[in-house]
Formats: structure tokens, sequence, C-alpha cells
């Protein structure tokens, strides 16, 4: 454990062993919703998500917003209730990312910049969309639920912090999650002066997966999700 966090993690049962703490925001909440399905999806791998409608259809909608911002390219008609909320987010000033990722390093509590692909990344991220201002910059991450009832803004944090590691001059990030099927907008301000603290939001759950790591422990949660779950051989399965 770096230095700062308390020793919460039982030691490793091999002690040669070094636990992996590399992470994502969605390999979080996956943990989250049922360690047993991380371990076979993220670390075992002998099982994997296949494609949902859902799924697809997000994929769908970040990929016409994707080409509009960066191409210029018009949004499908199925899709033109999304023309409001892209139109005033490309009329903000500034140089505009889309799909940008985001990879930070960390040792001994310091954190650097780093690319996306490094291989010995700490934290990774994908921005759907960024804009830099000379010290503003926009962060916005596209929704495609209903409505914003269920919103949870620490994606936001962790992409603000690496925003800030990453854009030294930047001194503030607006940010936003932007549900394009109700016109919701969840909005967040961020300032660098808070960056150590954005970045280590999900530090507890971080602790966790640290812990199953270590003592190779992944109990399996069961929910009303268990049936859909690709994890055929877990007793909690009823599909």
């Amino acid at each position: 454990m770096n230095a700062g966090y308390p020793p919460i993690m039982d030691p490793p049962k091999d002690k040669n062993k070094e636990v992996a703490t590399s992470f994502s925001y969605s390999g979080i909440k996956l943990f989250q919703q049922c360690p047993k399905k991380y371990y076979h999806l993220k670390i075992a791998k002998d099982f994997k998500n296949e494609g949902t409608t859902a799924t697809n259809y997000g994929t769908d909608v970040h990929k016409a917003a994707e080409d509009f911002i960066g191409e210029g390219i018009a949004i499908p008609e199925k899709y033109a209730y999304m023309k409001p909320i892209m139109k005033a987010l490309n009329d903000i000033p500034g140089k505009k990312f889309v799909e940008m990722g985001l990879g930070l390093k960390r040792n001994e509590g310091k954190y650097t910049p780093c690319n996306f692909t490094s291989k010995d990344f700490w934290y990774r991220g994908i921005a759907d969309l960024v804009i830099i201002d000379d010290e503003l910059a926009w962060l916005v991450d596209y929704k495609t639920s209903k409505n914003a009832k269920y919103a949870d803004t620490n994606q936001l944090d962790l992409l603000a912090g690496a925003l800030f590691i990453h854009f030294p001059r930047v001194r503030e990030v607006r940010a936003a999650l932007a549900f394009v099927v109700s016109g919701e907008f969840i909005s967040k301000n961020y300032y660098f002066e808070n960056t150590q603290k954005y970045i280590e939001t999900m530090q507890p759950e971080l602790n966790r997966l640290e812990t199953a790591m270590a003592t190779e422990v992944w109990n399996p949660i069961s929910g009303p999700l268990c049936k859909f779950c690709p994890v055929k051989t877990c007793a909690h399965n009823r599909g």
C-alpha cells in the first residue's frame, strides 16, 4: 500500500506475488456489482460480456456524438433528440478532443501522466469530450439512460483529476454528465488545488479490490441481474 492509506489489506498468500492495483471506473463498478463476476471477466477471462441491445445503442449514440464534434458529420435523424445538446457543446470555445484516453501512474503517492495504452498504468479512463480553453477545461460524459435518477459523478471526479495532471495549465474543469435522451445535465466544477482529492475519490473501493487480489477471495453477490450474467458457472446464475 502507498503511504498515507490505512493498512486494511491482509498480506498476500505468496509474499513474492505483486498485488495488481491498476483500475478504471468501469472496472471498480463491476467489482462493486459482483467480485466473482469481476474475477471471471477481468482476471481469469474465461467468460466475456456479449453486446446487448442497450450497450449497442449506447455505442452508436457515442459514435454519432464523436463524429459530430470531431468530424462535423451530421447527427443521424434517428438520434435527432441529441441535436440541441450537441450543438450547445460544439459552440463552446476551445480546442476539442473526442474520446480522449487518460492514463495515470502512481508512485509513493505521486501522480504522473501516462498514455492510455501504457502497460504499467495505475488509473485510466476515457473522456467522451474535452474542451481546453487556456486555464479552463470542459469535460463531458454522454449517458443514454432515460433520466438522471441514478447519476454517479465519481467518474467525473477521476477524469477531472486526470485532466489536471495531463494539462497542468488548467485551473478549473467544468464537467457534466449529459443525458442525451432526457436532455438533463448533472454538472460539477473542479479546481486544480483539489486534484489529489479527485484522483483518490474511489480509494476505499480500490482498497477492497486490493484485498480481493491479495486474498484471492472473490465472493459472489446475488441480485436481480444474475440471470443476465455471462458467468454461467455461478450458483446464482438463473439464466
